[in-house]
């Protein structure tokens, strides 16, 4: 098994142990939960605003698959945590933006007691890199 380490610097460093992306055997990409944090002051993006966040969120995901030669269209699966699921609604508007609802990517979405650095918002991925 193959295993190569993505990192980019349009995206936040790694604030524990743990790699922005992993691509295992060349084939697949799972990208650790990323929060609104600005990659170039390290920052929280949109302090309180769960839609500001979340945009933010799939800036730093985007980012971390155009490393790994993939895009959003090669992602199969996420996780959504949320700090509030009242905020389920404004989080999938901005979310609808970067997935087809036809293709969609599986997800599951989840309200969590607390997320690093007290954001609102947490996404994680994983994606399949075409041949």
């Amino acid at each position: 098994m193959s295993r190569e380490i993505i990192r980019t610097e349009k995206a936040p460093a790694p604030v524990g142990p743990y790699n922005q992306a992993i691509a295992a055997t060349g084939k697949m990409i799972f990208v650790a939960g990323q929060i609104a944090l600005d990659p170039n002051t390290g920052i929280i993006v949109g302090e309180g605003d769960v839609k500001k966040q979340t945009e933010q969120v799939m800036a730093n995901l985007e980012a971390i698959l155009v490393a790994g030669g993939a895009s959003f269209a090669d992602v199969v699966r996420t996780t959504v945590f949320l700090a509030d699921m009242n905020d389920f609604a404004a989080v999938n508007a901005i979310y609808a933006k970067y997935f087809d609802e036809a293709t969609a990517p599986a997800r599951a979405c989840v309200e969590v007691s607390r997320l690093p650095k007290d954001v609102l918002v947490e996404i994680d991925c994983v994606a399949v890199v075409s041949s």
